[in-house]
């Protein structure tokens, strides 16, 4: 029975470079791929790569060994299968792949379990899915050469590419770089794997202009509205009683 494990972290980061934080989260999925937390024990980080040394007390060496020998042999519990997709999406999203081998680490070590990471075939996203909705954004560039129109908009860091029909980015072309607009269409959408839902087209209808003024500005100007109740000494009391009177006619 190995007393020791090594995970390796290839292609991506070294001992030098991989952040602190990610480090903790390799290591905290790692301790429950191999399970008996309370005798596995932390030892080092080495190689040009990264690699992870664990270290098993040898009364639960066996179970350890039971454990990975059966996430390899597909039928492992269901919390040692979820370390497993645990670690090989972290690596995947790390743009690395990873193997976990028996002894020291060194080129004689057997891989036990292989995370192919980043090596993984694409899973299929679902849809598409069309739904009317709405997108926020700053329109940057407006083309096309024929009817169908492409319009460029920032919401933050995300960009869109919105198609619509000439009238409308006739009239766009008025707000381009002058703040946000909300536009009125039917997105085409499709959900990964992961649950992860991807916008490939939106098709414009309409669009409004926000108004992006502060909000000190906006109550200036609502008092500035001409109103009657301005007259009144309660204008909350004269509501009231007038909705009071509208409900006993009904």
């Amino acid at each position: 029975m190995a007393d020791q494990y090594v995970f390796h972290i290839s292609e991506s980061y070294t001992p030098a470079t991989i952040p602190m934080e990610r480090l903790a989260e390799y290591m905290g999925a790692l301790a429950k791929l191999l399970g008996e937390t309370a005798n596995v024990h932390f030892s080092d980080v080495f190689n040009a790569s990264t690699a992870l040394r664990a270290n098993v007390d040898s009364p639960a060496q066996p179970k350890v060994f039971a454990r990975v020998s059966a996430i390899r042999a597909g039928d492992a519990p269901v919390d040692a299968v979820r370390a497993f997709e645990v670690i090989d999406e972290m690596l995947r999203k790390d743009n690395a792949y990873g193997t976990l081998t028996e002894g020291d680490g060194g080129v004689e070590g057997a891989v036990i379990i292989p995370f192919p990471g980043k090596r993984r075939p694409p899973e299929p996203a679902f849809g598409p899915f069309k739904k009317e909705g709405t997108l926020d954004g700053e329109v940057y560039r407006i083309g096309g050469k024929d009817e169908t129109k492409h319009v460029g908009i920032r919401d933050g860091k995300r960009e869109y590419n919105l198609v619509t029909s000439e009238a409308v980015a006739l009239e766009l072309r008025h707000h381009a770089f002058s703040g946000q607009i909300r536009f009125h269409g039917t997105g085409t959408w499709y959900r990964h794997a992961d649950g992860e839902w991807e916008l490939r087209t939106f098709k414009v209808k309409d669009f409004d202009v926000l108004d992006d003024a502060p909000l000190s500005e906006v109550i200036d100007r609502l008092r500035k509205v001409p109103s009657d109740l301005r007259a009144l000494s309660s204008p909350v009391s004269q509501l009231l009683d007038d909705r009071s009177g509208m409900e006993s006619r009904h």
